[in-house]
């Protein structure tokens, strides 16, 4: 098979070709990138809270770590979620009450924050809270 093709016709279809590809790319991720963030209406969630569930972080799809989303920690009742500029998120299982409202109002897919089974079970706030004395107080 012979082939005579000249360098300008070669280089023209090679262009054309990569050309072609480089847009349906652009357009692939032009098309993923234009779907809205939506963050659940809290209000329309009623969190229950539940001693044997607690929040635990992916912050490998948390939009916390490198841009604005306080949605979670904005949500939580009981003030477990702290931000950590560049990592992501942190939640202190101990003050976890599992109502699952930061699970709720996470806007990304696969979520960030999720609900899972506590290992072990944790006293009630009001028992932690009685155990400590009040801030600027000494327990000695």
């Amino acid at each position: 098979m012979n082939m005579n093709i000249s360098r300008k016709e070669f280089l023209k279809k090679s262009l054309s070709s990569l050309g072609k590809a480089v847009f349906s790319v652009k357009d692939a991720l032009t098309a993923q990138a234009e779907v809205p963030l939506v963050i659940a209406d809290a209000a329309e969630y009623t969190p229950t809270p539940q001693e044997d569930q607690q929040a635990v972080a992916d912050n490998e799809y948390c939009l916390a770590k490198n841009c604005g989303c306080f949605a979670c920690v904005e949500r939580c009742q009981s003030q477990a979620i702290k931000l950590i500029p560049g990592v992501g998120i942190r939640i202190n299982a101990q003050l976890c009450i599992g109502c699952g409202s930061c699970e709720y109002v996470c806007p990304v897919t696969p979520k960030a924050v999720r609900m899972q089974a506590r290992a072990t079970k944790i006293p009630p706030q009001s028992a932690l809270s009685a155990e400590l004395p009040p801030k600027g107080e000494s327990s000695c």
